[in-house]
Order: C-alpha cells, then sequence, then structure tokens
C-alpha cells in the first residue's frame, strides 16, 4: 500500500514538473512572440515616410492577373501577403488611377510598363487601360514598356505605348484566343457515380464537361463565334497601336516556324522584324532608354528614378482623398462566381452582396448605385436574392446602372438586367440565359466497395434526395420541372426588363454567349462605356449636378482591430522581414496541386440550395 502511494506522489510530481515546464514554454513563446511583434513594430515606427522625387518615372507592373477586385477580404489579403502567400493579382482601377493621377503631375516625367510579371485579364479591361494609356501620352510624357518575356494580354498593353522594348533574349507568343475544357465522364463511369443532368438551353454547355467526353457542336460554334470576334478585335487593336500592315497578325500566326527560320532560331528578332517590338535591349540598357526622359536615381548609379505604383497611390490618396459630398453614386463590385450565402471579396455572395445594396438603398447621401459586374454567374437563388436588391433600390426611386467589365453572363446577366441602364465593352461576354442542375450520386461506387443503404421511410420522398441512393424517375421529373420553371423565370424577367418579347429572349437566349457588339444588336445591353460612363449615366438619371456629387465605394466592412491589423501588416519592411523567414520556393508538385484545384474548382463551389445553377464556364486564353 505504502510503494502504492509512493508511486502516486512520483507520477503527480512527474506531471506537475511537466506541466509547470509546457507552462514555463508557453509564458516564453508567449513573450518572444510579442517581442517579435513588438520589434515590426518599432521599424514600422522608424521607416521614413515616402516622398515622390521630382523627375521621376511611374512604374506601373502588374502582378497576376488584372481583376475587378481583389480575392479575399483586406484583413485576410494582408495576412497572406505577410507569410508570403498571397495570390497575386493587381486591382484595374489601380493603374487607371495612376494614369490619370501622373498625367498631370509634374514630377512624373514618364510611365514605364514593366509587364514581365503579369499573366492574364478580359479584353475589356485590356481595352479600358489602353485608353487610359492613349489619355496620358496626351501630356506629351513618354509611356515605354518592357518585359523580359511578354504574355497576350501583356503585349496588348506594350502596343499602346511610345516603345515596346524586349529583352535581347526573351520571348513573346502571340497564339490567339482558345477555350479548352476538362470533361470527366470517362472518369465518373470509371467511378460508377451517377451524375444526374437536368437543363435547359440548347447550347447551355455548363453541365457537358460531366457528361461527355468532348465539345458539343452547339458549344463548339458558339465559342468559337466568341473568341473569332474578340480575336478580331485583338489583332485590329494591335494593328491600329503598331501602324502595321493589316495582315501582320495573321501572317505572323500562320507562318511563325518560316519566320523563326529566317532568323536562324532567334526568337526576339522576329518580333523586331515584322514591327511588334521597337529594340532588343538588355535589362541596362533599358536603363539608359527611361534615364533619356527622367533623372538618375541618387543612391543607385546606373539606375533611373522611380516611384512605384503602390507607393505613388498610396501618396497621392493621402494628400487628395476622393471628397466627401452630400449626395452621392455607390459603386458596388460584383466580381466572381456567384454563391449562395455571405461570400469574402473576389467572389458574389447572394447575402453578402445583398446586403452592400441594401446598406447603399439606407444610406441618405446615396442618390444613385452602379453595380459593376464580372462573373460568369452561378447559384439562381442567390442571383434572385441579388436582383431582388436591385429592384428594391429602383422602387425607392434610385437609379441602378449596370457596368458589365469582361464577363457579365448567366447569372452575372441575371443580376444586372433589372438595371436602368447597361452599359458594357464591345468585348465583354454576355448572355447565356440557360439553367442547369446537377445531383450525383455514389451508390453504385459505394455498392463497389461493399458499402449498402437501406433504411424506411413515411413517404416515398423520404429516402430520396440522397447522394447514397439513385434518384427515382419521379424525383428526376421534378428536378426538371423545375429547372424548367427556373428557365421560364429567367426569360420572362429579360423581356420584362428589356422591353422585348419573350419569344424573341427565348431565341437569343437558350445558352447562347454573346459579345457586347451582339448583345446591343440583340437589345440586352443599352450601350458601350466605362465605369465611368455608367457613373455619369446613374448621375444623370439622378438629377445630380456634375461638379458636386461624390462617388462611394461600397465594400465589407472590416473591425476596428482587423483595420488595425491590416495597417500594420500592410507596412513593406515589416512584411520583407517575414518574407525572407517564411517564403519558400514553389515545387513542382505544388504546382500540379494548384492545376488541379482550379480544374475541379468549378464542382466544389455549387451551393445552391434548389440545385439550380446559371452559369457560364466561358473564361478563355
Amino acid at each position: 500500500m505504502e510503494w502504492k502511494m509512493s508511486l502516486g506522489r512520483t507520477l503527480k510530481s512527474i506531471f506537475v514538473f511537466l506541466w509547470a515546464g509546457a507552462d514555463g514554454l508557453r509564458k516564453v513563446l508567449h513573450m518572444l512572440l510579442l517581442l517579435f511583434v513588438f520589434m515590426l513594430f518599432l521599424v514600422t515606427l522608424s521607416s521614413e515616410p515616402y516622398g515622390l522625387q521630382s523627375e521621376s518615372a511611374l512604374v506601373i507592373r502588374p502582378q497576376g492577373s488584372i481583376v475587378e477586385q481583389l480575392e479575399g477580404s483586406a484583413y485576410d489579403r494582408a495576412v497572406e501577403e505577410f507569410v508570403g502567400e498571397g495570390k497575386v493579382q493587381t486591382l484595374l482601377t489601380d493603374i487607371l488611377d495612376g494614369l490619370k493621377l501622373a498625367k498631370d503631375d509634374d514630377r512624373i516625367q514618364a510611365v514605364v510598363l514593366n509587364l514581365g510579371s503579369m499573366r492574364g485579364s478580359g479584353l475589356s479591361k485590356l481595352k479600358v487601360i489602353g485608353d487610359a494609356i492613349d489619355e496620358f501620352q496626351e501630356s506629351g510624357k513618354p509611356v515605354l514598356a518592357t518585359a523580359d518575356f511578354y504574355s497576350q494580354g501583356a503585349y496588348y498593353l506594350a502596343s499602346r505605348a511610345d516603345k515596346a522594348y524586349l529583352h535581347v533574349d526573351g520571348f513573346l507568343f502571340l497564339r490567339g484566343f482558345g477555350i479548352y475544357k476538362n470533361y470527366y465522364k470517362t472518369a465518373i463511369d470509371h467511378l460508377r457515380i451517377d451524375w444526374n443532368v437536368f437543363r435547359v438551353g440548347t447550347h447551355k454547355a455548363g453541365v457537358e464537361p460531366f457528361t461527355r467526353t468532348n465539345m458539343s457542336d452547339e458549344d463548339g460554334q458558339s465559342m468559337s463565334s466568341l473568341i473569332d470576334q474578340l480575336w478580331s478585335m485583338y489583332r485590329s487593336d494591335i494593328v491600329r497601336a503598331r501602324d502595321l500592315d493589316s495582315g501582320t497578325i495573321e501572317d505572323l500566326t500562320t507562318n511563325f516556324v518560316e519566320h523563326i527560320e529566317v532568323t536562324d532560331g532567334r526568337l526576339a528578332e522576329v518580333y523586331v522584324k515584322v514591327g511588334l517590338i521597337d529594340e532588343l535591349v538588355s535589362r541596362q540598357e533599358f536603363q539608359d532608354r527611361v534615364l533619356e526622359y527622367v533623372a538618375e536615381d541618387d543612391d543607385k548609379k546606373g539606375r533611373f528614378r522611380a516611384a512605384s505604383l503602390k507607393n505613388y497611390l498610396a501618396e497621392r490618396r493621402v494628400l487628395a482623398p476622393e471628397p466627401a459630398s452630400d449626395e452621392n453614386v455607390a459603386i458596388i463590385v460584383a466580381s466572381g462566381t456567384i454563391l449562395n450565402g455571405t461570400q469574402p471579396p473576389g467572389t458574389i455572395g447572394g447575402d453578402s452582396t445583398a446586403k452592400l445594396l441594401r446598406r447603399a438603398r439606407k444610406d441618405s447621401s446615396v442618390k444613385a448605385v452602379v453595380l459593376r459586374v464580372d462573373s460568369g454567374g452561378g447559384s439562381v437563388f442567390a442571383s434572385r436574392i441579388i436582383g431582388n436588391e436591385v429592384s428594391a433600390l429602383k422602387e425607392a426611386g434610385i437609379p441602378v446602372v449596370a457596368s458589365m467589365s469582361s464577363v457579365a453572363a448567366s447569372g452575372g446577366y441575371w443580376i444586372s438586367m433589372a438595371a436602368d441602364r447597361i452599359f458594357a465593352s464591345p468585348a465583354t461576354i454576355t448572355g447565356s440565359i440557360g439553367i442547369y442542375g446537377m445531383f450525383p450520386t455514389f451508390q453504385r461506387t459505394m455498392n463497389a466497395i461493399g458499402v449498402n443503404t437501406d433504411g424506411v421511410g413515411t413517404t416515398k420522398w423520404s429516402g430520396e434526395l440522397r447522394s447514397d441512393r439513385p434518384m427515382s424517375d419521379e424525383t428526376k421529373e421534378l428536378f426538371q420541372i423545375i429547372i424548367n420553371s427556373d428557365y421560364d423565370d429567367f426569360i420572362s424577367r429579360v423581356a420584362a426588363e428589356r422591353g422585348i418579347d419573350k419569344e424573341q429572349v427565348d431565341r437569343i437566349a437558350q445558352g447562347q454567349v454573346w459579345t457586347g457588339e451582339e448583345a446591343l444588336s440583340n437589345g440586352l445591353i443599352d450601350e458601350f462605356g466605362t465605369l465611368n460612363d455608367a457613373i455619369v449615366a446613374a448621375a444623370e438619371l439622378a438629377e445630380l449636378d456634375s461638379d458636386s456629387y461624390g462617388r462611394k465605394y461600397f465594400e465589407k466592412e472590416l473591425s476596428a482591430t482587423e483595420q488595425l491589423a491590416v495597417e500594420f501588416l500592410g507596412n513593406e519592411s515589416a512584411k520583407g522581414i517575414v518574407k525572407n523567414m517564411t517564403n519558400r520556393p514553389v515545387s513542382s508538385i505544388d504546382r500540379i496541386a494548384r492545376m488541379l484545384e482550379q480544374a475541379l474548382a468549378p464542382m466544389m463551389l455549387f451551393n445552391d440550395p434548389r440545385g439550380s445553377y446559371a452559369h457560364c464556364f466561358c473564361v478563355f486564353e
């Protein structure tokens, strides 16, 4: 008995010691963390404030894709950027604001477009930036473009520059536009999944990846027509900007190998030869070209004096913020897939986007609303929720103007159609008025591994809508009735809102995808114009004085703590310290995983409570 008590005391002593050690370690780690944060805070306070020098070049260096809205909340983005894991994107409005402000800023003597890190963007966004470059050039200041390697979208912007430079060993590949999809039918069959599909629309191809192994003739014809028109716009804009012969790009893409052979495999020389590039230069030679227009950096010999877009905008927005007004045009961005519920920026949530519209309606200073749409659609239920809020604004006497960006198709068109006026670009992808639903069941997959499902219910519907049981014929009929009803509701609303006969809407619907030019002739939009044009039109509808109204962006609000964290984590020096500590190179496995994630993302996002979707997989590159 005594030895048991002794053992108990010994074990107790051990546990007390271990607990004390663990608690002590926790306190030490906590103290170290606080010390680390305090050090970063001191670095933040001690960093010198940014000041733009005279005779500088504004360097615009788009990173990744150019978007209407950055993905994730400001707080989430700050944290991800802090540890070096943020998604690389560039905000369209930042580029436009930078060019606009620099035009009349005497300290800026040139703009440098460093386009080597830019990936893609919709053609309509590229056109808007191209027009902003043209407006900047009216100041008489040069725009110089450079890259080691130009993507197709990046070259579109370079073609609008006064001089387009390419590294002597660089590369530019104009491959044209294409739409290629993954088709899962064979995999679904191998996995013994019953992928039950319901749709309305002869051209509603969103379900085809799950029911076919290749593109249907209807989808192929629709997509071919779309990308042929957009590629024609792309070529025409470059030919005009570079003052080339009309067939230059067709000849280059058709006879690319022959052009390469003429230069003995020296790729970069081909682009100078055909007139796409002005000069091949090394990185230092490009510095010399810019130094012809701006001053040399005081601290870096041989380097031109530069202001990054981020620092430049930060300074200008602090010194000359948007003036507040008693009468405002509200701007609400709806970008990304439309999903049910509350979603972060970069995705359109039925509840969260409706809440922004509701906030604008209840704000006494808001006299008109512009809904900026960049979406291929998604959940029908969420689209209805958002559309209802648009209608509520109009009923409250607040005019609404929809401004379509690169894509406003299917559900993206649904949330736009109730607006008083709809603006788009000739290169906008829109339409795709159609509905589909999907409900996969896995009972055969489970049976193959020895799992069976059985039970009892009070009605014949009790065991339905279970992924481990097959759909009955009556349930399938029910689903198709719902899809038919949603489609009829869709075209009826288009007919009512746009003043078009319902039969005519049905003819231009059926899931068919249109460019902005076709949408205008079909009556789906009112006119061509930019976001700024839409804002001006909204102010006119509200009868606002053109010189006195303000612009008020409505976004998800951060708490005071989140806002403080965003400002702290956004400090460049703090970010640099952590990046050096946490960054690791991206492996081949990481890249493959990301490719698979992107391919499977459409299947994982669907969350409509009724399983009904108005979505267009019409992204191209």
